[in-house]
């Protein structure tokens, strides 16, 4: 058997650092795109839109919001990243999405997080209880990642917000 310990799987929560003396290249995929807050664009934002029978009195605005006042917390700990993968779907992550990562959020146990393992990213729930890590998908198709002794799990930030598109 193989003691995973906390002790042994170095948790670490720091933040990327972008070299301001290159050019912005064209990341890959599944690699993190810094967000960048510019000018706010105010989309109207209509009261509660029914998901099941319409109700004509329910449609009028209320305001018109920012959506990066809604979805970014702290732009500079906040990047965006695209889901590659199924592991996520029961927790509403689905292929393609775009999550948006706070590194300045606390990683705690129950929280989806954005992890390197073993030079990989992986999006996936962070289980931190009774002295045992492990991250842990959303879908009974895939298993936990349960570490081996030496490995590192390096948490690079916690999700806040899926995006979706259609």
């Amino acid at each position: 058997m193989v003691d995973i310990s906390v002790k042994r799987i170095r948790i670490k929560n720091s933040l990327i650092r972008q070299k301001t003396n290159l050019p912005m290249l064209v990341l890959k995929y599944s690699q993190p795109v810094p967000v960048q807050v510019g000018e706010p664009v105010y989309i109207p934002l209509y009261s509660g839109v029914r998901a099941g029978f319409p109700s004509p009195a329910d449609d009028f605005l209320l305001k018109r919001i920012d959506l990066s006042n809604e979805l970014i917390k702290h732009p500079e700990a906040t990047f965006l990243m695209r889901i590659k993968g199924h592991s996520m779907t029961m927790a509403g992550i689905d292929d393609g999405d775009i999550v948006v990562v706070d590194k300045a959020v606390k990683p705690e146990h129950g929280k989806i997080v954005i992890a390197c393992v073993d030079g990989e990213f992986t999006c996936k729930r962070l289980y931190l209880l009774d002295g045992e890590t492990r991250l842990q998908p959303a879908n009974p198709d895939y298993k936990d990642i349960v570490f081996k002794d030496g490995q590192i799990l390096e948490v690079w930030g916690v999700v806040t917000s899926c995006i979706k598109q259609f």
